[in-house]
């Protein structure tokens, strides 16, 4: 008798753990909480930048280069038919590169970008189906990829259409055997300022029978402020909702997201975060290696790269790849090699990095002498007439033809021979020459 209590004991105990365990694909990347967590249980959060594959399948360089500027993570801009279609082989070659440079992986399916508003986009049942016919390239690969089924799947036409939309997708998605972990965009071009995902997260995330779905926000003008973000964030904390930034950019005026504060709170949180873009932009503020050259950062992509709670510093590789931390790289030497920089202040270069009628993009670069410094203010004065109309990276002011800038809050402080930039528009007419600067360090 007492053995037959003790068995139905034991298997009722059974039963419960059972039934508690928690439910994910048995291999590979997958939902823990609010983490995301490799298969054999180490936390992996995202710091990562984002590839515009689809629109430049040659710069296949760019992986390595990401790699080396710090980056754990790339999500990789793919598409089925909405623009070149990107092939089994060549989305095979992609998983590839991100393996050999020891990057996770998401690739996502811009097609679906703006449905509703875009009568272009695709829907996010078709996106499924693009999945589908990838299949034979992606079993085996839940260590190492990221599907993210469709880039802002929804403009901001019917937002509300997106729940239904994207519970269908995720449902589909494992009818059709996928084990992976899957990112889901939220609708109003990806910024959800209707609340949609908010609101319907949980729906959302209770039809993935895996329970291993992560909601990703993307940030621009909509969270210009730092409360904006914080409640955000908040609310997804407080359900215990997984959440990643999948795209974001910087504040480059008022009316742009607020990069600091977002940066500061995804490393705060534990929040993965991947950055728009890698280069390749048609408006170029956004692009943070300019013409795709790892050695020309942008005023953005030295800060998202460089700065503080940014890739290189807050950035720890998968464990599958080893989990080593990539090392600094070596400071890009100054485009002013023939003038040494002095044993204390600052050096400042001037650069045209993208020129059209009428208007102009600049870049200007500061260099620490051989001391550290607490900030810097740069100065020069045009001979042709040209004016600075927006600026980034910088406090830019302008009296006639001189124009002063003094650097932000996050780029004063240098160590010796360490480089920071900003960046700025212009316009001119008749010539534009580049003037010569000078620096001073505080």
């Amino acid at each position: 008798m007492k053995r037959t209590i003790g068995a139905a004991v034991l298997a009722a105990i059974a039963s419960v753990l059972f039934f508690v365990a928690p439910a994910y694909a048995a291999t590979g990347l997958h939902v823990s909480g609010t983490d995301i967590v490799e298969a054999n249980g180490q936390k992996f959060v995202m710091r990562g930048v984002n590839h515009m594959h689809t629109w430049y399948a040659g710069q296949t360089g760019s992986f390595a280069d990401i790699k080396a500027a710090g980056a754990n993570t790339v999500r990789v801009v793919l598409s089925g038919g909405r623009w070149t279609a990107n092939s089994a082989s060549d989305v095979q070659n992609v998983i590839d590169l991100c393996k050999a440079n020891k990057m996770i992986c998401v690739l996502e399916n811009h097609d679906t970008t703006g449905y509703g508003e875009d009568a272009a986009a695709y829907t996010l049942d078709q996106a499924v189906d693009y999945w589908i016919g990838l299949k034979s390239v992606l079993t085996g690969q839940e260590d190492y990829v990221v599907i993210n089924i469709g880039n802002e799947p929804i403009g901001n036409t019917n937002p509300g259409q997106w729940t239904a939309a994207t519970v269908a997708a995720i449902q589909k998605m494992r009818t059709n055997g996928f084990q992976h972990l899957l990112m889901v965009d939220a609708p109003n071009w990806g910024q959800d300022w209707q609340y949609t995902m908010r609101d319907n997260a949980q729906t959302v995330l209770n039809a993935d029978t895996q329970k291993n779905t992560v909601l990703s926000i993307h940030m621009y003008a909509v969270f210009n402020t730092a409360a904006s973000i914080v409640d955000y964030l908040d609310t997804f904390e407080n359900n215990g909702w997984p959440l990643v930034i999948g795209e974001f950019g910087w504040r480059f005026d008022s009316s742009q997201v607020d990069h600091e504060t977002l940066l500061a709170e995804a490393v705060k949180r534990d929040l993965g975060y991947l950055g728009w873009s890698w280069a390749g932009n048609t408006d170029p503020v956004l692009d943070m290696a300019i013409g795709f050259d790892p050695d020309n950062l942008s005023t953005w992509g030295e800060r998202i790269f460089n700065g503080a709670n940014g890739i290189k510093a807050t950035a720890r590789e998968a464990s599958i790849f080893g989990g080593v931390q990539p090392s600094p790289s070596s400071p890009s030497p100054s485009p002013s090699v023939s003038t040494p920089p002095p044993s204390s202040g600052c050096t400042a270069s001037y650069a045209v990095t993208g020129q059209w009628q009428g208007g102009f993009q600049g870049e200007v670069k500061v260099t620490a002498g051989s001391a550290a410094i607490n900030g810097w203010t740069v100065t020069w004065t045009y001979a042709n007439g040209q004016k600075v109309t927006n600026a980034w990276g910088a406090d830019v002011t302008s009296s006639g033809s001189t124009v002063t800038a003094r650097n932000a809050a996050w780029n004063g402080k240098l160590s010796a021979a360490a480089t920071t930039s900003f960046g700025f528009l212009g316009s001119w007419t008749g010539s534009n020459a580049v003037p010569s600067v000078t620096c001073a360090a505080a």
